[in-house]
């Protein structure tokens, strides 16, 4: 199986295929995927689906993935890597966290809305446009061009269901757990008074309801989303320490660092240090 590196930020890529060439590949940096013309089967992690025109797909780092290409085929990828996510401002970071904590990681087109089709589409014709024209200020273009795509990608990934918890069907418990994700940088939201008012349900019974869906209490389960968040800022950003306890609402550095290693068996600090030099 073949690991790639990406050896610039950010790296836009027109791809042409006639035929089947399965490879097998990793990759050690964020792809999106973008079907222009062509069909045939997506595997990632050994799991496959069907694409088609105007699908796009999520690739993270570490899923395995290949495609298998039955009819002539045009794919526009957009790459990024930690480099590239360092140099985005705050609320970007948010909207790949989301998508990153909310993707099943399996293949198949995340567009759930249909007029988003069209929509992503007309923005990757532009983005193939701003590579050919080499315009005046092209890269910011560029840049705002993969924003918007970005935001429409998370506000597919909000009519999915989250992936925390694959086995759970409930309905309410499903949007209980979007919300959770969604208001995770404030506080305020998510205490239990706000969940009680938001969902229409008694104060004394929103733990309760979330423990006996959800097989865990909902504290815990607002704990370990944050560390999920902090996991991924740790290992793609610069982010420092006390940026997060302001930003995930916790008391202080040593609260932090108290609850991270209670669950993760490291501090933050050297969580970082080992997933920096893992890469």
């Amino acid at each position: 199986m073949k690991v790639r590196t990406l050896h610039q930020p950010l790296e836009l890529d027109l791809l042409e295929v006639e035929h089947y060439e399965s490879k097998t590949q990793e990759n050690l940096f964020f792809e999106m995927v973008f079907v222009l013309e062509g069909e045939g089967v997506q595997v990632i992690n050994d799991h496959k689906l069907p694409y088609a025109k105007d699908k796009l797909f999520l690739i993270f780092p570490q899923d395995k993935h290949s495609f298998e290409v039955k009819t002539p085929s045009k794919f526009f990828f957009v790459r990024f890597n930690e480099s590239y996510l360092k140099t985005q401002e705050k609320e970007w970071i948010r909207k790949i966290e989301y998508i990153f904590h909310n993707h099943n990681h399996l293949p198949g087109c995340i567009l759930k809305t249909i007029t988003d089709k069209p929509l992503v589409r007309a923005l990757v014709e532009a983005l193939i446009r701003e590579q050919v024209n080499q315009q005046p200020q092209q890269q910011e273009v560029i840049r705002q061009i993969i924003n918007t795509l970005i935001i429409i990608s998370g506000r597919n990934l909000l009519l999915q269901n989250p992936v925390s918890n694959s086995k759970i069907t409930d309905s309410n418990a499903l949007q209980l757990m979007n919300y959770i994700h969604q208001n995770i940088y404030n506080p305020r939201m998510l205490k239990a008074k706000e969940l009680a008012k938001h969902f229409n349900v008694s104060l004394t019974y929103v733990s309760e309801y979330f423990k006996s869906i959800i097989g865990e209490s909902l504290q815990n389960y607002i704990i370990a989303y944050k560390l999920k968040l902090i996991e991924t800022r740790l290992q793609y950003t610069d982010i420092h320490i006390n940026e997060l306890v302001y930003e995930l609402g916790f008391s202080d550095v040593s609260h932090l660092n108290r609850i991270f290693k209670k669950y993760k068996g490291v501090s933050p600090s050297e969580y970082r240090k080992q997933a920096r030099e893992a890469n």
